[in-house]
C-alpha cells in the first residue's frame, strides 16, 4: 500500500532530508519525498498508521496537510 502524504514547511533540501529521515524512522515505512510537490509518497509494509506519521512530521518541524491513498498504475 502507498500513501501521498502532503505536507507544510518544507523550503529547502535540508528540510527534504529531515521529512525523509523521520518517515524513514517509523518501523515498515520507507518514504521519497519531494520538495518540489511539498509531498512524500509514503509505502507501508504492514499496519499503517497514521498519527504516527503525522507525529513524526511534527516532530521534524513541519505539518502534515493531508494524507491519501496512492492509486494507479504506477503503484505495480
Amino acid at each position: 500500500m502507498k500513501k501521498i502524504v502532503i505536507i507544510k514547511g518544507m523550503t529547502c533540501e535540508h528540510c527534504q532530508r529531515r521529512v525523509l529521515n523521520a518517515l524513514n524512522s517509523l518501523p515498515g515505512l520507507k518514504a521519497d519525498v519531494n520538495l518540489k510537490k511539498q509531498q512524500a509518497i509514503v509505502a507501508v509494509e504492514g499496519h499503517w498508521n497514521e498519527e504516527a506519521v503525522r507525529d513524526a512530521v511534527a516532530k521534524a518541524g513541519y505539518e502534515v496537510i493531508s494524507i491519501a491513498d496512492k492509486k494507479g498504475f504506477l503503484d505495480l
